[in-house]
């Protein structure tokens, strides 16, 4: 059916649920990844969100440009949310760059930078870049067995914890994901068997897709029900964008 994709925050907002973790993953080993990002997001209204992101320089963090707001405070070194641990690094973001195809409601472009208003420092719990981003169109090739990451939630309606989770899910050809009307192939990737309940769900906006040691995609949205599968932005169709921002900051 046509017309049943929603972005994943928008998932988030319309449920009024708070942000746990992705369907059907494990918990990763504690700061095993160390850069992912946590954001605080507070929208134009004055609500309170969170996505995910994960660091690409010292400087900078990958997201969903769905998750845009009035400010955003970025977490690197943490695992568990509602625990504080001297590993944390909470850095404002001083600009976002959503790209500037992107318009709010719409599920194409959802990619945005955040400029970080200092550099995170460099430690083992949070702080390195990510897995290496891909070259310009580098294909990754259907039946790729990638994980996704993040602390979205365990299950439609039912309760999670606060840790990062990680969950593997196959990359499809770009004609599984033609019930979505707005999937684009060259510059989405449709990830997730429907004959498995992993997935992304509401809360892992903005957070990876990491295949062989590289991040190919960034979480987009999925359909209401949660049932695989879900899109991600393909980050390769947009290095010269990421490069040109980049090189500018």
């Amino acid at each position: 059916m046509r017309g049943l994709a929603v972005p994943l925050l928008l998932l988030l907002l319309s449920s009024g649920a708070a942000a746990e973790e992705i369907l059907g993953g494990s918990e990763c080993r504690p700061h095993s990844r160390p850069y992912m990002a946590h954001l605080e997001v507070v929208g134009p209204q004055g609500h309170a969100h969170r996505c995910g992101g994960f660091l690409i320089r010292r400087d900078f963090v990958l997201t969903a440009a769905h998750c845009a707001g009035r400010s955003i405070t970025v977490t690197l070194g943490t695992h568990n949310t509602t625990e504080r641990e001297g590993t944390w690094q909470r850095i404002a973001a001083e600009r976002q760059f959503p790209h500037p195809g992107y318009r709010p409601g719409r599920v194409v472009h959802d990619i945005m930078l955040l400029k970080l208003r200092e550099k995170a420092a460099l430690t083992l719990a949070g702080g390195p870049a990510a897995e290496p981003l891909p070259a310009r169109l580098r294909p990754v090739p259907p039946g790729r067995l990638c994980r996704a990451v993040g602390w979205g939630r365990t299950s439609v309606g039912g309760p999670g914890s606060d840790v990062l989770r990680e969950a593997k899910m196959r990359l499809l050809p770009a004609w599984a994901c033609g019930h979505f009307a707005g999937f684009r192939g060259g510059r989405q990737l449709c990830v997730g068997s429907p004959a498995t309940r992993r997935n992304v769900y509401k809360g892992d906006s903005g957070g990876p897709l990491l295949c062989a040691g590289i991040a190919h995609g960034v979480a987009s949205y999925v359909h209401v029900s949660a049932r695989p599968p879900a899109v991600f932005t393909r980050i390769s169709y947009y290095r010269d964008w990421i490069n040109r921002i980049l090189r500018a900051n």
